[in-house]
């Protein structure tokens, strides 16, 4: 196996285990965006919303904690501070974790609307 799609697959199973782990601290409207064919600063976008500061530096701090146990670092963070929302760059992905109001002022997914999303079984699909 070729070491781009060794890093292919693992990226996509960090991108799921990242999601995974947002529902694990009850994220809500979780979506993740694959921007593979769209751009080539990041392959994949997890977007998802905490009800207030409070709940997203709690789902920040989750998928921090469980991804840098499986050797993934993000390279840069923004946004803890004031918890509206936080940005975790992992360089093939990055998390956004918004505040609900602050979600839709941004409207990064209607930003990338061109880009497909992906589908994690019990993660993605409920709405």
């Amino acid at each position: 196996m070729s070491n781009s799609v060794k890093k292919v697959i693992q990226t996509r199973t960090a991108v799921r285990r990242a999601a995974l782990f947002a529902s694990e601290k009850k994220a809500i409207d979780i979506k993740i965006l694959d921007l593979r064919k769209i751009t080539d600063f990041t392959d994949y976008f997890i977007i998802c919303s905490g009800v207030v500061d409070v709940h997203v530096k709690t789902i920040h701090e989750h998928i921090h904690t469980m991804m840098s146990a499986q050797g993934w670092r993000s390279k840069h963070v923004e946004g803890v501070s004031g918890s509206k929302w936080i940005l975790a760059d992992y360089v093939h992905f990055v998390v956004h974790i918004f505040q609900p109001d602050a979600r839709g002022y941004y409207a990064v997914e209607k930003l990338w609307g061109d880009a497909p999303l992906v589908t994690v079984k019990g993660v993605t699909d409920l709405q």
